[in-house]
């Protein structure tokens, strides 16, 4: 799985992430978590959540941070209502090195 560095230029302190990984089949799973590097280590591994563990993922395609849990919750929750083009468009207009 490749994962991108993070240009949050978030502060010191919590921080919250809405993430979104592609899968090996052309699918997109949305997630949050405190812990990026942590819970994409779990998709990797198939400790993740259930949908990871059927479909794999490929990248870490697109990150948000926040500094507050039910900011990020209510976020996650948005993304995961777009179609799957609305969250292709999504993860392509975020810049990767």
């Amino acid at each position: 799985m490749t994962v991108y560095p993070l240009n949050s230029g978030a502060q010191v302190g919590m921080s919250f992430y809405v993430y979104i990984l592609k899968c090996v089949d052309g699918s997109f799973y949305t997630g949050y978590t405190k812990d990026i590097d942590q819970r994409t280590r779990q998709h990797q591994t198939g400790k993740g959540a259930r949908y990871t563990k059927a479909h794999p993922p490929e990248c870490l395609a697109y990150v948000e941070v926040f500094d507050e849990r039910g900011k990020a919750m209510r976020r996650e929750r948005e993304i995961k209502r777009l179609s799957h083009q609305q969250k292709h468009a999504l993860v392509v207009s975020q810049k990767k090195p």
